[in-house]
Parts: structure tokens; sequence; C-alpha cells
């Protein structure tokens, strides 16, 4: 008799080796500066943390709920001038105007700090808003757009028009902003007495912690029965919505924690290249973002995460290459055509590849059982 038992182990180890490739994974990036002694590359490396986390929540909401979200560098940079503004109001003399204010304003002939400046004083207020904005922000649009059952390539259009008004109004608006030149000569983040230098190993480890953190739990929830419903509502919306679940509420909920996990990367963001700018919430860097989680693999948290970071180390790399100076572009471009040609499902999906033929040998991982002789093909398949 068939043993119901056969599926419940794979389905177990699978989650026992993909949680031990998350965690090898946080280990991973801690340990970096056991090896690493050069404190410009160790601010490099935490940059490209920061685009794992970013790309990894777009993962969250694309690769699992089926929200295709262009515009999420809004949410990163809205937390990135959160931010800013309060390391702004905190920078020496040299940099402010009367009372604080600072320099692009008293060039701009602003006399007083505008109200919206203001709670951006406490930097407990600019932590808060740095996330709840982005997820505020989303969680309204998604309202709006959900409710109203726009899917699709209408839900992606609707977030990259949103993207590139908040943008022109963010370089209009120069005298608040700083317009094109962004805000700058920001002041250190200190928390609890602890100084956050962009170039030391506490700013590498907050990003590490924070990054180690948002990934683990976006697995937790992808991994909930919530989990379960968005990639239910990515494959079959409609028989989702039969069944009696809120479809909108659930999406919502996808795109606002995929939103509030931008803005908190977002925010490392300035405090690792000490500055912010509105290229951070341009076209160029959310698309670069879709094509990181394509690349890693959309489907997968961790995938998303390290193709981020190999992508942007790859550019980097050969954009800084004597070689490859002119060149660079073209380069990266046929790599994503590779990509997209012979791996349809990202990095991860050589993950995948590997970790299903580890689950084929006989007692891998804690005695999984092992395909019985006398069964058919597809019987076999589904025991493993």
């Amino acid at each position: 008799m068939f043993d119901s038992s056969a599926h419940a182990n794979p389905t177990r180890n699978r989650n026992r080796l993909q949680l031990a490739l998350y965690l090898a994974f946080c280990v991973a990036i801690f340990a970096v500066p056991l090896f690493i002694d050069d404190d410009f590359l160790l601010n490099r490396y935490a940059r490209y943390l920061v685009l794992g986390m970013v790309a990894m929540a777009l993962s969250l909401s694309w690769g699992y709920a089926g929200i295709l979200n262009l515009g999420q560098a809004l949410s990163f940079g809205l937390g990135s001038y959160a931010m800013a503004m309060t390391l702004k109001l905190k920078t020496v003399p040299i940099h402010t105007g009367p009372d604080g204010l600072p320099d692009f304003m008293v060039w701009n002939n602003v006399e007083t700090l505008p109200w919206f400046w203001v709670p951006y004083q406490s930097t407990a207020f600019a932590i808060f808003a740095g996330v709840a904005v982005p997820w505020a922000l989303a969680a309204i649009l998604g309202w709006f757009m959900f409710r109203g059952r726009i899917t699709g390539v209408f839900v992606a259009i609707i977030t990259l028009a949103i993207l590139v008004v908040a943008n022109l109004l963010v370089i209009d608006q120069q005298r608040y902003t700083g317009g094109f030149n962004g805000i700058t000569d920001l002041a250190q983040l200190e928390i609890l007495g602890l100084e956050f230098d962009a170039y030391s190993k506490s700013t590498y480890f907050l990003v590490a912690s924070c990054l180690s953190v948002c990934l683990l739990g976006a697995l937790a929830i992808t991994r909930s029965k919530a989990g379960l419903i968005f990639q239910a509502i990515r494959d079959q919306e409609e028989r989702v919505r039969f069944f009696g679940y809120d479809v909108a509420a659930y999406k919502i909920m996808a795109m606002s924690i995929s939103a509030a996990i931008a803005g908190l990367a977002g925010m490392l963001y300035t405090v690792v290249m000490e500055f912010a700018s509105p290229t951070f919430m341009d076209v160029p860097l959310s698309l670069s973002i879709v094509i990181w989680c394509a690349v890693g693999g959309r489907q997968s948290l961790l995938g998303a995460t390290i193709g981020a970071i190999v992508v942007a180390g790859m550019q980097g790399a050969l954009s800084e290459s004597e070689t490859f100076l002119d060149t660079w572009m073209l380069v990266m471009g046929l790599i994503f055509v590779l990509v997209v040609l012979f791996l349809p499902n990202g990095l991860a999906g050589l993950l995948d590849m590997a970790g299903r033929r580890l689950m084929r040998r006989p007692g891998a991982l804690a005695g999984g059982p092992a395909p019985a002789k006398g069964l058919s093909g597809q019987k076999a398949k589904d025991q493993t």
C-alpha cells in the first residue's frame, strides 16, 4: 500500500534544505569582514547587500504574489530620503544655515524649516517613517488597484507612472528636496550611542543584520498560510476568489510588506552612500531591480538576493576594467539574454536542480525515502 508519509518526508526535507541554504548565506555575509581588511571594499559589499535586500522585496510581491511592481524604486527612494532628512538636520553648522536650516534651503531663500521637515529632527521618527510611509503608500495604491481588480501589465504601468511623477516632483521642489543634487553632506547615523560610519564594520554588520532578518522573515511569510495564498493568487486568482478569500486584501498585504522592506533598504543605502539622490527613485534603478530579480530567480527570495549581488558586482567590476570600459554594458546585456534563454528560473533554478538531485539519493537528509522500484514513473516523481 502507498505510504502517505512518503510525500511528507521529501517536502519536509526540501524545507530543511532550503532553510539550511538561507542560514548558510546569512553566516557567509557575516563572515565577509573576517577576510577583508579594506574599508572601501567593505563599503562596496555593504552596498551590494542593500541592493540584494530591495531585489528580495520585489521577489516577495512579484515572484510569490504575481504583482510586477515597476515602481519598486519609489519605496526605496522614500526610505532613502527619510534617512537623509534626519541626518542632514544633524550635520555640523558649516553645512546648515541659521537654526540648522539645510544649506540648499538657504540657497533657495527658504527662511524657516518646512513643517514636514520638523519631525525628522528625531532619528526614531525618521526610521519609523522610512518604513511606514512606503508601506502606507503601497497600501493606498494597492487598495485602488486591487479593489478595482486591475491586474497584469496594467499594475506595472500604473506603478511605473507613479514612480515617474514622484521623481519629477522631487526634482522640481528643489528648495525642499535639493533637486537634482539630492541631499548631501550628511551626519553619521548614531543609535544608542553607537556611531555607524559608512566605511566601518559596524555599518556593514548593520546592513547584514537587517538583510538576514528580512530574508528569514520573508521566508517565514512564504511558508505561512498567507504565503500559500499569495502563490495561489499568482497561479489562479479567480479560483482563489471563488473559494471565498479576499484576493485584494492579500495582494495589498504582499505589496505593502514588499514596500516596507524596500523602504528599509533605502534608509540603509543612504547610510552606506552618505547621500540621497533622485536617481534612487528613478526608472533605470527600478528596471534594474526587476532584472536582478529575474536573473536570480523571481520565485526565490534567496535567488533574487544573490542575483542582485552578483549582477551589481559584475557591473562594478566590468565598468572599472580597462578591457571592458567601453563594452561592459554590451557584456551585461549578453549575460541577461543567456540567462533568459537557458535559465528561465534564474540562478535559483541551478540550486533547485541540485537540491532535487540530492533529494533523489537514498537516505538523503535524515533518511528520506528513495523511490520504490515497483512504482511507475509518475508515482516515483511524486515521491521525490
